[in-house]
């Protein structure tokens, strides 16, 4: 039975869809920008700002469904430039031990919701 995730400590969903959805014991998170979750006003001072506010916005999902980043078996990361990639990975690789670090795929995309620069989606296992 799917089992429907919120919290107030990330960013309320603007559409028809849930911040996570949990079945068993796996976790489908939707993907997270760099809304902060009390003012819902975008964090983008610099890439690792942006970064960091979105790794905070998926540590608090994780954390309302009883999990946390090394519950992680998987990521994808979306970005809108390529050249941001080593600034992003030196900001999530704070979030992770690189041992048990989780799969993961890094995309370019033409776009992403509200102009942002980075939008990242987990999956992760308890």
């Amino acid at each position: 039975m799917k089992k429907i995730i919120f919290t107030e400590k990330a960013p309320a969903p603007i559409g028809p869809y849930s911040q996570a959805v949990l079945i068993g014991n796996t976790l489908y998170t939707s993907g997270q920008v760099a809304l902060h979750p009390v003012t819902m006003e975008l964090v983008m001072d610099n890439i690792e700002t942006e970064t960091r506010q979105v790794m905070e916005n998926m540590k608090a999902v994780l954390e309302a469904a009883d999990m946390s980043f090394d519950n992680v078996v998987k990521t994808t990361i979306f970005i809108m430039d390529m050249v941001d990639f080593t600034r992003i990975n030196s900001v999530y690789a704070t979030y992770f031990d690189e041992k048990t670090a989780p799969a993961r795929e890094t995309v370019q995309v033409a776009g992403l919701p509200k102009g942002v620069n980075i939008e990242i989606s987990m999956i992760a296992v308890k």
